[in-house]
């Protein structure tokens, strides 16, 4: 939360690609490679033991995840996967890498066959072209198949009910901040104002508009305190790593009227994830 960047504007436009879409790349160290690029055995078609729904789309678990919660058609997804057509020629790859996709912006075939994925999970789907490119001529024709392994499911929070004021249990410091735990932390230091920590954070003003969110890049944003905002320099310092927490930031605490910021009071919520610097 800068105080002088510019605003970043969510779900920036996804350009298309040859392949399903131009997915970006989490900007973390990559992994080893647990999504193969040899085409599978079964690329033809679908084995006997694939399960098909209504739509013609064919799919089977490679490897059982440890997650419990699917993934909607408006979340985003961290993703390893690979896409071969049905001669065995790999036409699309994350090579290795985790790649960041929103599922409202692939093919249908994708939208529909992560839905049904939870995090952990590997899986294999046989796309029909009617799910697939049907009719475009600058992409690959036919049933398509993938190798997918889900990482992560990144799903914006809605606006929290109080958004619009501070509820009568919160925490309020003499310069009008208010505060609310809502997961308590693990952790028992707390940064100074100087000092530089890893967050997760939504943005909200006060009518329930999402204004800014690390969530969609799909790694934690490192801020130093005494660049950012005075609510968030005032704010992160009564947290302990592991800890959530709602802010209520007034205005006199946030952009006070710089052009280009939202305006008025701001509410975050805020996971502390590591205190870089004390």
């Amino acid at each position: 939360m800068k105080q002088r960047s510019r605003r970043v504007v969510l779900l920036a436009s996804i350009i298309l690609s040859a392949g399903l879409c131009r997915a970006t790349q989490a900007t973390e160290a990559p992994s080893a490679p647990s999504v193969a690029e040899t085409p599978p055995a079964d690329v033809a078609a679908p084995p006997t033991d694939a399960a098909v729904t209504s739509s013609g789309l064919a799919s089977k678990v490679l490897a059982p995840g440890t997650g419990t919660d699917h993934p909607l058609a408006s979340d985003r997804v961290k993703v390893r996967y690979a896409g071969w057509k049905t001669n065995g020629e790999l036409f699309d790859s994350s090579h290795g890498k985790a790649a960041l996709l929103p599922l409202d912006k692939a093919i249908a075939g994708w939208s529909e066959g992560v839905t049904l994925m939870v995090e952990g999970e590997k899986r294999r789907l046989w796309i029909p072209e009617a799910l697939a490119y049907h009719g475009r001529a600058d992409r690959p024709q036919g049933m398509l198949v993938f190798d997918v392994e889900l990482l992560e499911i990144l799903r914006l929070p809605p606006a929290p009910a109080d958004v619009a004021a501070p509820p009568a249990d919160a925490e309020r410091t003499a310069s009008g901040l208010a505060t609310k735990v809502l997961v308590t932390g693990t952790g028992t230091a707390h940064v100074s104002r100087t000092g530089a920590v890893k967050v997760q954070y939504t943005g909200w003003t006060t009518d329930g508009v999402m204004f800014d969110s690390s969530i969609p890049k799909g790694v934690p944003s490192t801020f130093r305190l005494d660049k950012v905002i005075p609510g968030w320099t005032e704010g992160i310092p009564l947290m302990v790593e592991g800890e959530t927490r709602r802010f209520w930031i007034p205005k006199k605490l946030a952009y006070r009227g710089q052009e280009g910021m939202p305006a008025g009071m701001l509410v975050f919520d805020v996971k502390l994830i590591e205190i870089l610097k004390p």
